[in-house]
């Protein structure tokens, strides 16, 4: 492959990711936590930037809720443990009823809706389900780490590491290690918007933290590469 080709691969891979309305969302996000650490809360331009993008986000995710709208009427996979599907199916609902809340802020906040009051109330309740949400996936990919746990140890004894389902499973388990991960710290980040621990969670610290959490999901929408034939 010539290096025009290797170049055109490269773009190619760039354009698929950046035509993902969720990939842009998670950039705006990285750069609204990013201003948000920089301001540690003191006005001035990064607090300016913080808030504009943070607005500009909520218009990125409107009827974003009818997403996890369908996930919750949707069947789950057999053999999967009720205390998992309860716990996924709260997920679901907490985070699409935060989604559709979210939308009465944006119009709170672009001045469509007038009853601020009331917007700001909702805009607390979307975050307190967003932090449901969060605890929610943390348990559920905590239960599924465990499931995955025990069926790689069975084919580690059965296949010797040479099947590709076993591949497949360790592959599925770092995923889900990195979603738990990014699970926990989002709750920490809920904790700090909603200023339940103001001394501990600071502006700052929420921040660093949603930064994070954000570039863990700006990693988890990466396409991945088509395999490089050899001549």
């Amino acid at each position: 492959m010539s290096t025009l080709d290797a170049t055109r691969a490269e773009l190619a891979l760039v354009v698929l990711y950046l035509n993902k309305a969720e990939a842009r969302d998670k950039i705006c996000r990285a750069i609204q936590y990013g201003s948000k650490f920089l301001s540690n809360g003191q006005p001035g331009t990064a607090q300016n930037v913080d808030k504009s993008t943070s607005l500009a986000r909520k218009v990125f995710r409107i009827f974003k809720f009818v997403n996890d709208l369908h996930g919750l009427i949707s069947p789950v996979p057999q053999g999967t443990p009720l205390p998992l599907v309860l716990l996924g199916k709260s997920k679901n609902a907490l985070l699409s009823t935060f989604l559709f809340l979210d939308q009465i802020v944006w119009l709170g906040r672009s001045g469509i809706y007038k009853n601020k009051e009331r917007a700001e109330l909702l805009g607390r309740i979307s975050l307190f389900c967003w932090m449901g949400s969060s605890i929610c996936t943390t348990l559920v990919e905590v239960g599924e780490l465990g499931r995955l746990s025990a069926s790689i140890s069975k084919l580690e004894k059965e296949l010797k590491n040479t099947n590709e389902q076993y591949r497949a499973k360790l592959q599925k388990s770092n995923e889900r290690s990195l979603a738990l991960v990014k699970a926990g710290i989002d709750i920490v980040v809920a904790v700090g918007l909603l200023q339940l621990a103001p001394k501990k969670v600071t502006p700052r610290v929420t921040g660093a933290l949603g930064f994070t959490t954000s570039l863990i999901s700006c990693y988890q929408l990466l396409p991945s590469r088509p395999k490089s034939k050899i001549a």
